[in-house]
């Protein structure tokens, strides 16, 4: 470990009391506070080696020790981040077991968790399976924005979190933590450049704002811009494709006295990013557009949290937080320019669609969405300190209220031929009201039970220039049972049952022939679990199993259809299948082979299929999904991992993963190919400055993040034909860090 990233360590360590949660320490690092543990093991001899780190899942609602969550959840920390050199979310989406993503916009926004998630959203009602949250920040849908420059962590829960997240946690969750002010002063900045046009700028500022030391602040801001790895022929750039993102973040913390605690969150990010990723032969980064796309996201958060330990038998935490989101996509939908097809000879018809001749191809189409989003939310959280726990004192209790306003204008319009050919102005309007409780008992004969419920009311409005009008309003529920065994020291068995949901909704602007799909009903999902988290060769290596068996009930399909009379024109919409089926393993490992070897890796295997779903093409034809894996569910994912340090400050990391191959879609049979990428980083590390020489995908392995099977070349009749998004080819690059 670098002695930047130990020092920080040992500062988070300074505000966490692990006896008040009767914690285990995690075996993930040889490091810092065994010793700050001890006082909760008392029947442990005194260690005389240096304490070891505690990871806590910070998204969880008392903030366990990983190794004690009855869950499947992966925690990638500061440490691991850095090792990789992520700069964004991105970059680490690979060693996360039965995780994917949905390539259709410049960052990652769609998510998959064990095969359940969403793919795209064209359309204005916001209706996340996966949840993302930012420093207690909403932002489910809207995951671009997720810069790694000052985090704490990244946590990623598998399977429904319908206790603690409610409707927009049914696949899980994913919680980006940045790191906390500091007691003492901490400053730092980071540059890197590399191929692409590389250009990164970074830095941050910690410590105490008064003397006293009840106020502190820390500060962190990055730019970050590439061209983004296209060519565009037809106009003679290098960057339609850019990325251009400024992410800032603030916090202030105010001991305001002894038993209250005020954190204020301050996030903005803006990334101005151009969208030009698609060609008619799949060549993957040569292009021919007239009219670039974008694919822009202006968001700013605010976060308030106030806990207040004052009480005699319980501790209140109050949530506020409120995210306001500008977003922008659009592209170029013949992928080419008016003289490509000028140049290609095309069919001619009569009014009646009769093939009367051959002439020179017109088709020139344009898409393009605006939106503005603003959630504001509010949950109060009331739970037993030690004196208040409750049967003789051997259960937790924990209460809350959650409310949440969502309002989001859309605004949509294409362009076919130089007319007008799709225009939709929406308002959408949802109240969330939730109520929830957990109670966590200590059985004896070390079995511990975990029992949680949440009971939620949602409404909702609809209203757009079409004529659409829906309100829609639901009540749910979910919650779990989860059964602890610690089997010794070194093992912890679990067993989960959990239930989550989804709300329905509803279809805008379906033609008259689709009036039955107008509307579509809420999904739940029971997940079962049984796990076993160990530590071996006295803790250091350590594993994380889980088993998992997933019974979707009116599982929500996004489905699309292609108008046969009109080839540029899409109807999107969203049903019910009958039921679908998902069930696999997940393995996370680590072995600290030394004091300066570390290995790590991670292994997911998934099976996801329709029970009983079946659909129209657009021709016409039945369509038999059952039986059939679902979309971005790949059955086989995996990374693998190894840091190495010198004491005398030289340091490598080599990681690599991959994926098995997989369905792009719900509405066709377009496959991917399975891929793996390798990535490596190599430096020096002073106490004081580090630098760097780093490459990704240094293979350059062609992949494939997106997938489409319909027709786009007038050509070629408007014939069907798979067409490819391809991730980010071999980048290398410097980095140069700094820290004061």
């Amino acid at each position: 470990m670098s002695t930047q990233s130990r020092t920080r360590n040992t500062h988070l360590l300074a505000r966490f009391e692990p006896a008040r949660f009767g914690l285990a320490p995690l075996t993930v690092a040889i490091t810092a506070a065994m010793a700050a543990l001890a006082p909760a093991y008392a029947s442990e001899p005194e260690s005389t080696e240096e304490p070891m780190e505690v990871m806590l899942v910070t998204a969880d609602f008392r903030g366990l020790a990983v190794e004690k969550i009855p869950s499947s959840v992966t925690v990638i920390d500061a440490q691991k981040i850095e090792d990789e050199g992520a700069q964004h979310f991105e970059d680490i989406l690979g060693t996360v077991a039965n995780f994917n993503w949905s390539g259709g916009t410049s960052r990652p926004r769609y998510f998959q968790i064990r095969g359940v998630g969403e793919q795209e959203d064209y359309k204005g009602a916001p209706n996340s399976s996966v949840g993302y949250i930012i420093d207690d920040i909403d932002l489910s849908g809207l995951g671009m924005v997720s810069s790694m420059y000052d985090l704490q962590q990244v946590e990623v829960l598998r399977g429904p979190q319908g206790t603690r997240y409610g409707a927009n946690a049914l696949a899980g969750l994913i919680y980006l933590k940045s790191n906390d002010p500091t007691e003492q002063f901490e400053h730092g900045g980071q540059l890197s450049l590399g191929s692409d046009n590389l250009r990164t700028f970074a830095g941050f500022s910690s410590g105490p704002m008064v003397d006293s030391g009840e106020l502190l602040y820390r500060v962190a801001v990055e730019h970050h811009g590439q061209d983004g790895f296209r060519d565009n022929a037809f106009l003679g750039r290098s960057d339609t494709n850019e990325r251009d993102e400024l992410s800032f973040r603030s916090k202030l913390r105010w001991y305001a006295g002894d038993n209250t605690q005020v954190d204020f969150t301050l996030m903005h990010a803006d990334f101005d990013n151009g969208y030009d990723a698609w060609t008619l032969d799949n060549n993957g980064f040569d292009t021919l557009t007239d009219m670039p796309g974008i694919d822009a996201q202006r968001t700013t958060g605010v976060g308030l949290k106030i806990a207040h330990d004052g009480f005699k038998y319980a501790e209140l935490t109050s949530l506020t937080s409120f995210g306001g989101t500008a977003h922008h996509h659009g592209y170029d939908g013949d992928w080419a320019n008016p003289d490509y097809w000028a140049s290609r000879v095309c069919e001619s018809y009569d009014d009646d669609w009769n093939v009367i001749g051959a002439e020179p191809c017109e088709y020139d189409y344009t898409w393009d969405k605006r939106g503005d989003r603003a959630t504001v939310s509010q949950e109060f959280r009331l739970a037993s300190n030690d004196d208040g726990r409750i049967f003789a004192g051997s259960t937790d209790w924990l209460v809350g209220l959650y409310g949440m306003q969502l309002d989001e204008d859309n605004n949509l319009q294409s362009f076919y031929n130089g007319w007008s050919d799709e225009k939709l102005r929406s308002e959408y309007s949802a109240r969330n009201l939730a109520l929830f409780g957990q109670l966590d008992s200590d059985l004896g004969n070390a079995l511990n039970l975990s029992v949680g419920l949440r009971l939620e009311r949602r409404e909702s409005d609809y209203r757009d220039d079409a004529g659409d009008n829906f309100d829609p309003s639901e009540n749910m529920w979910g919650g779990h049972i989860a059964l602890g065994k610690q089997l010794s020291d070194n093992h912890n068995l679990y067993g989960r049952i959990a239930r989550g949901y989804k709300a329905g909704g509803f279809n805008m602007s379906l033609p008259t022939e689709f009036a039955d799909k107008k509307e579509f009903s809420a999904e739940t999902l029971y997940n079962y679990e049984v796990g076993l988290k160990s530590a071996f060769l006295d803790g250091n290596f350590d594993t994380n199993v889980a088993l998992f068996f997933m019974d979707r009930k009116d599982q929500q399909v996004s489905a699309s259809q292609q108008d046969p009379l009109k080839p540029q024109r899409f109807i999107l919409f969203t049903e019910n299948a009958g039921s679908s089926t998902n069930y696999g393993a997940e393995l996370d490992a680590n072995w600290y082979a030394t004091d300066n070897l570390h290995f790590y890796g991670s292994l997911g295997y998934l099976v996801a299929e329709y029970g009983d779903y079946s659909y129209q093409d657009k021709y016409g034809a039945l369509v038999d999904l059952s039986g059939r894996e679902l979309a971005h569910a790949p059955n086989w994912t995996w990374a693998l991992g190894a840091t190495w340090r010198m004491d005398a400050g030289f340091f490598a990391n080599v990681n690599a993963n991959g994926k098995s191959e997989f369905y792009y879609s719900d509405s066709n049979d377009s496959v991917s190919d399975d891929y793996s990428v390798l990535n490596a980083r190599a430096g020096y590390e002073a106490d004081s400055w580090s630098v760097y020489l780093w490459g990704r995908n240094l293979l350059d392995e062609r992949y494939g993040v997106r997938g489409f099977y319909f027709g786009n070349e007038p050509d070629n009749g408007w014939a069907d034909k798979q067409y490819i998004r391809f991730g980010d080819p071999r980048m290398v690059g410097v980095t140069l860090d700094i820290r004061l």
